[in-house]
């Protein structure tokens, strides 16, 4: 499961991915502004709150 959006303004791209290792599974949620070099990550182990921050990022 991975997606990838782009913020209409800031052209911020905005990615949510499902990690599995031998505890359980993670979810990553990264915004990149690819034009400076910068990026933000967060780790949630909920799906329902990496999605809610995903679609938050988007607004």
């Amino acid at each position: 499961m991975a997606k990838t959006k782009k913020y209409p303004i800031k052209k911020w791209e905005v990615s949510i991915m499902e990690l599995q290792n031998n505890i359980g599974k993670k979810f990553k949620v990264t915004r990149r502004l690819a034009e400076m070099s910068v990026a933000e990550t967060k780790m949630f182990k909920s799906k329902k709150k990496a999605k809610k921050q995903f679609d938050n990022w988007l607004k």
